[in-house]
């Protein structure tokens, strides 16, 4: 059970938000409790939808993008956002099991996106603070100035819905995942 309200029904959101989650449900087909219980701010479901909107249309691959949720949900032990990027990253962005477990472990099979996985495991496990060495190799993996920005992004945005899922214990409508330190 979650520590505040979560909506049951769009309807049951603040009169801010419904068209937020209107949108959301358009767009998935449902709305998942991540976004519900997140409408009990308008304006922090505004700020969420809008970096994530943003973000997704920046140059990082969909599957890469996964790769990092993963990396960066088992990294904070967000129960609720591993289940979902587990689920999202199988169904949607096509990762195969071999390719989720290693992402859950802050790498990648393609060494490209291992490189952005390594470095946004690192922001987080870091705070912030890499080295020299670590934005040499994302460098030298191929991204831009601009991919890098992408990745802080990425990683930000994740770390929100991590904090906001695991403080006010979001109800898992996704598939359950167990967490890596408790197999």
């Amino acid at each position: 059970m979650s520590r505040i309200n979560t909506p049951q029904t769009i309807q049951e959101a603040p009169k801010a938000s419904q068209s937020i989650l209107d949108t959301v449900n358009q767009q998935l087909g449902s709305v998942p409790n991540l976004f519900r219980i997140t409408s009990n701010s308008p304006h922090t479901l505004e700020g969420y939808i809008a970096l994530n909107s943003a973000l997704a249309k920046g140059t990082l691959p969909a599957a890469t993008r996964e790769r990092i949720a993963l990396a960066i949900a088992e990294i904070n032990g967000c129960d609720y956002c591993l289940a979902a990027h587990n689920y999202l990253g199988r169904n949607l962005a096509k990762l195969s099991s071999e390719e989720i477990n290693i992402n859950r472990r802050g790498s990648s099979l393609d060494a490209k996106a291992a490189a952005a996985v390594e470095f946004a495991a690192t922001i987080v496990k870091q705070r912030g603070r890499t080295s020299k060495a670590d934005f040499e190799a994302v460098r030298a993996a191929g991204y831009s100035d601009a991919q890098i920005i992408e990745i802080v992004g990425h990683t930000a945005l994740n770390t929100l819905t991590n904090y906001l899922n695991e403080t006010l214990k979001t109800v898992i409508d996704f598939p359950a995942v167990v967490p890596l330190g408790a197999s």
